[in-house]
């Protein structure tokens, strides 16, 4: 194991509904750092995780009719949730942290105690105003025209008995650490912090670390009714993820301080002000440095859940593939800046940089390859000064990619690799191979062109490795590059490369994307979505809104008795209506077409009177899936659904939640 350590992190991300695509930006970037450190040789920790606790998750959870455990739970760990979302964007973190884990749990009231103890922590009196959806706490100066200067929203006056930490205490030293030291990049940050936090009218204020107006946080144990509010148990999370305060690891002396926490700019201030007072509080060494990139606006505001404007990963993954996503990403918005995210320029970077330079530079590479020498480069050739000039700039590149990513300037490191394969794809058109290969004698300088190239993409290759992962394995592989000249220790362009290419040809890399065609089909998946946000709640059917309680439901005479075999061979199974219509010169029937996982089916249901397609389509009911088929009103039925009698005499189809897959067998 490398004596090398490096430590980074994410923020941990709110849960109070589906993450979006400025989460992925951060999280993104802290991956392409963690892959590039691992490919210097270092021992990466890479941490990211959930903040699970908070008022805003509790009143999401009643709405949702669950509990929070159960709300958080479905966001965290189900289908299209958080951690699915990094499986998909390919996120190679080493450890996960959840503000539920009972260890996190255990350690957070541990470190309260401690404060507490020592004077740190006070019990006082919160008054003032709050915004629920950003769960932050304003003075009446720091809203803009009364709302929340975040999110936008209405804030609502707050007074409760609260705990406080005295920050005050630490200012000087935190002052100290923000002006004299690099702790807080980029360097506007520092001024904000100062003047707007520090040296302000009445100085640092001392933080508000219990609420007692909800239930759902960490229970401060030796107070009760007081839980832990968000940001002392959310920043130690960085600590009790390598065992502070805990036995559930052993990492604190191995990779503690943190090289660096990357969070958006939003964050800044707890994490540049009151995350290192409360680790002087406790006595602990300070992390290395904390970054605050800029927002990714959507249309010229702020992508936010809060606000509703939110840019799903997963469709935009889904249509572009994740490394052109990953890409797009970090090569267009200067990381430490606000950037304007539009699906126009997403498409326009795929098409420019990675089907026209990248992808066209290896097809034409790898096409002459394999159409001049049959893909086999052999050891040889004759090399002119213009192979020196390409080898000067790739070994150019490289230093000033390695001084970009290391200031985590990912959109200039990308710059530089750029400048590299644009100059190769030059260098093709200067030399001419299609010209030499038709002269015998200049076949050794057509075999020099050819290795050139294919070194010059393998540098390159290596270079973009931490933000197209997936990518530059596939360049490798159409190259036939060994392990050995895969990694970071061989990125130096080598004109004498040993033994010879073999090389493949293959469809493109990355198509040229239909503008006008993505785009219109972008816009309406948008449009709908926002219809579906404005759209009022639906009102349950008539029927469902009255179902008895189980002492008017009548007790069902001669019941005949069935066995186990009997039950068992009936198949009932999870079915998504993705289409229903009323069957024609029918007041009762409706065609109702469902997935089963396994295939599409046509049902028949007798429930028109009580639902409409509207009612059903997305939803997921139960279908006797072995039902003989049958032929209603000229209708075939393959299948069965369920639904429960009401005393009224109409039908309350029994629903399952979304996340039940589709085919799931139900006993």
């Amino acid at each position: 194991m490398s004596d090398k350590k490096y430590y980074v992190t994410t923020p941990i991300y709110y849960p109070s509904s589906n993450l979006h695509i400025g989460h992925t930006y951060c999280t993104v970037a802290t991956d392409a750092i963690a892959r590039y450190k691992r490919m210097q040789g270092y021992d990466v920790m890479f941490l990211t995780g959930t903040d699970e606790h908070g008022q805003k998750i509790e009143n999401n959870a009643k709405a949702a009719g669950v509990t929070p455990k159960e709300f958080v739970d479905r966001i965290v760990e189900g289908p299209r949730g958080v951690k699915d979302l990094w499986k998909l964007m390919n996120i190679s973190y080493d450890r996960f942290i959840r503000t539920t884990d009972d260890y996190h749990v255990a350690a957070i009231q541990k470190i309260f105690k401690e404060m507490y103890d020592k004077g740190d922590i006070y019990k006082g009196k919160y008054t003032g105003k709050y915004c629920v959806p950003c769960e932050s706490f304003w003075t009446e100066s720091q809203l803009v025209d009364g709302k929340c200067p975040d999110c936008g929203r209405e804030v609502i006056d707050a007074e409760e008995e609260a705990y406080f930490f005295r920050a005050s205490k630490y200012a000087d030293r935190v002052r100290d650490l923000l002006l004299n030291t690099d702790f807080l990049e980029p360097r506007i940050r520092v001024n904000e912090m100062i003047n707007n936090f520090i040296d302000c009218e009445g100085g640092l204020q001392d933080l508000c670390v219990s609420r007692t107006s909800f239930k759902w946080g960490v229970p401060v144990d030796f107070d009760p009714g007081h839980v832990v509010y968000v940001w002392l148990d959310a920043l130690f999370n960085y600590t009790t993820a390598l065992g502070y305060m805990n036995d559930k690891y052993n990492d604190m002396e191995k990779f503690w301080p943190a090289d660096v926490h990357i969070v958006g700019k939003e964050i800044v201030r707890f994490h540049s002000i009151y995350w290192p007072a409360f680790l002087m509080s406790m006595g602990a060494p300070l992390p290395k440095k904390v970054y605050g990139h800029g927002w990714l606006n959507f249309n010229g505001e702020k992508m936010s859940k809060s606000r509703g404007n939110v840019v799903d990963p997963y469709i935009l993954a889904e249509k572009f593939g994740v490394d052109s996503l990953r890409f797009f990403l970090l090569r267009t918005f200067p990381f430490g800046s606000d950037g304007n995210f539009t699906n126009e320029l997403l498409i326009q970077t795929i098409n420019t940089d990675l089907a026209n330079d990248l992808g066209n530079l290896v097809s034409r590479t790898t096409a002459m390859s394999d159409r001049y020498f049959s893909g086999d480069l052999a050891q040889g050739g004759e090399l002119t000064e213009a192979d020196g000039e390409l080898k000067a700039l790739a070994e150019e590149v490289t230093a000033n990619y390695e001084r970009q990513i290391d200031a985590f300037q990912f959109s200039n490191a990308l710059g530089e690799v750029w400048r590299l394969i644009s100059r190769a794809n030059k260098y093709i058109d200067e030399n001419s191979p299609w010209v030499l290969a038709k002269d015998e004698a200049k076949r050794p300088r057509l075999l020099s062109v050819l290795k050139n190239l294919c070194e010059a993409i393998r540098v390159a290759a290596i270079l973009v490795s931490p933000v197209m992962p997936d990518t530059a394995d596939a360049i490798f592989e159409r190259l036939g590059v060994p392990a050995g000249g895969r990694v970071w220790d061989a990125v130096a362009f080598d004109l004498e490369t040993e033994g010879f290419w073999k090389t493949t040809s293959g469809a493109p890399l990355f198509p040229r994307i239909d503008v006008e065609k993505e785009l219109a089909s972008l816009d309406a998946i948008l449009e709908a979505e926002k219809a579906k946000a404005a759209a009022p709640a639906k009102e349950a059917p008539k029927a469902e809104s009255k179902k008895p309680e189980p002492a008017e439901v009548a007790e069902p005479e001669h019941l005949p008795q069935i066995t186990i075999d009997d039950f068992m061979s009936v198949e009932l199974r999870a079915a998504k209506v993705y289409e229903c219509e009323p069957v024609p010169k029918s007041d009762k029937l409706l065609r109702i077409q469902v997935d089963l996982g396994y295939e599409k089916r046509q049902i028949v249901s007798g429930i028109r009177a009580w639902y409409s397609p509207e009612d059903l389509i997305g939803k997921t009911i139960v279908v006797v899936a072995n039902l003989k088929p049958a032929k209603l009103r000229g209708v075939e039925s393959n299948g069965m659904l369920l639904a429960a009698d009401t005393p009224e005499g109409g039908a309350s189809v029994i629903f399952l939640p979304d996340d039940v897959p589709a085919g799931q067998r139900i006993h």
